[in-house]
C-alpha cells in the first residue's frame, strides 16, 4: 500500500528581510507573513508589521496567559476593548445633549437681538434697516458620518494636549481610538489621526503600529514618517528619529507634488516636523 507525502507548505519571501519564508512568520526575523493573525485580540497582521494595527502587540510575541480571578488588566492599551465602544456611543448622546442644551440658550439671547433689530420706523422703532441675526446653533453629530465623528474627536483630543488637560485627553482618546477602529475601512489619514491621539494618551506602541502600517503601504507618505519620528524619540531611539527626519527632508517635494488632501488637512503640522527635521539633521 503506497503512502502519499503531505505537500510542503508554500514558500514565500519576507516583506521585511526578504528571506525566503514559510507559514505565518519569518523564521529568519519573525515578521508576519500572510495569514498570521496577532496573539492578544487575534486579529489578522499585516505581512511585514511590527506591531498591530489594533492593540500594539508586538508581531510574533507569545499570547498572554489567561488572567486568574485575582488578575487585574493595566495600563492604556488595556481600556480599549470593544467595549470602550458603549461607554464611547453614551459619551457621545451626552455630548450632543450638552451642545443641544447650551444650543439652546445662546440662541434665546440671539432671538431677543434679532426680534429687536427688525423692529422698523413703521412699527414706532428709531432703529435702522432692522436686519435680524440668524441665531447659531451647535453642529448636530448625530447626522454626521462615523469619519466625521472620528475626526471631530482627533481635534478636540489634540486641542486639550495643547492645552495641557492630560486628564481630558485620556477620556476623550479611549473614545477617538474606538471611533477610528470602527470605521469599514482604514487610509494614512486615519491612521495618522488614531496613532497621533494614542501618542498623547501614552500609548506609544500602538500610534508606532499606525506609523508601520502607513510606511508598509507608502514607504514615503509624510504622515507615516512623522508618526515614525514622534514615536522613536518618545521610546528613546534616537538613531532611528534621525533616519526618519532624513528621509522626510529627502521626500518633502515629491510628496507634496501630490497634493493628497491629508497632507492639505495636516499642512501646519507637516511644516513644523520639516522644520524640526531640519534641525537635527546636519546638512551634507
Amino acid at each position: 500500500m503506497s503512502s502519499t507525502t503531505p505537500p510542503a507548505p508554500p514558500s514565500t519571501t519576507c516583506p521585511n528581510c526578504a528571506a525566503p519564508a514559510s507559514g505565518r512568520f519569518c523564521a529568519s526575523c519573525g515578521a508576519p507573513l500572510e495569514g498570521a493573525v496577532c496573539s492578544t485580540c487575534r486579529v489578522p497582521l499585516t505581512p511585514g508589521a511590527k506591531f498591530c494595527h489594533r492593540c500594539g502587540t508586538p508581531a510574533g510575541a507569545a499570547a498572554a496567559p489567561t488572567p486568574t480571578a485575582h488578575a487585574e488588566p493595566s495600563g492604556f492599551p488595556a481600556a480599549l476593548p470593544w467595549a470602550v465602544a458603549g461607554i464611547a456611543l453614551l459619551a457621545l448622546i451626552a455630548l450632543l445633549a450638552g451642545q443641544r442644551f447650551n444650543g439652546a440658550r445662546a440662541a434665546q439671547p440671539e432671538a431677543a437681538s434679532a426680534s429687536a433689530g427688525a423692529v422698523g420706523p413703521a412699527a414706532g422703532g428709531t432703529g435702522g434697516a432692522g436686519v435680524g441675526v440668524a441665531p447659531v446653533r451647535a453642529p448636530d453629530i448625530s447626522q454626521m458620518s462615523p469619519r466625521e465623528r472620528a475626526d471631530r474627536l482627533y481635534d478636540r483630543v489634540m486641542r486639550l494636549s495643547e492645552e495641557g488637560k492630560q486628564d481630558s485627553v485620556n477620556l476623550f482618546a479611549q473614545m477617538g481610538i474606538s471611533a477610528y477602529q470602527m470605521l469599514p475601512e482604514q487610509d494614512a489619514d486615519s491612521r495618522y489621526d488614531m496613532g497621533r491621539i494614542a501618542e498623547v494618551a501614552g500609548a506609544v506602541p500602538l500610534a508606532r503600529a499606525q506609523a508601520d502600517s502607513i510606511l508598509a503601504a507608502d514607504p514615503n507618505h509624510l504622515l507615516g514618517l512623522i508618526l515614525a519620528i514622534s514615536t522613536a524619540r518618545a521610546t528613546g531611539d534616537s538613531a532611528s528619529a534621525r533616519s526618519f527626519e532624513a528621509k522626510l527632508l529627502s521626500a518633502q517635494s515629491s510628496e507634496l507634488a501630490r497634493n493628497l488632501p491629508e497632507y492639505q488637512r495636516h499642512e501646519r503640522e507637516i511644516a513644523a516636523a520639516v522644520d524640526a527635521a531640519k534641525k537635527q539633521v546636519p546638512k551634507s
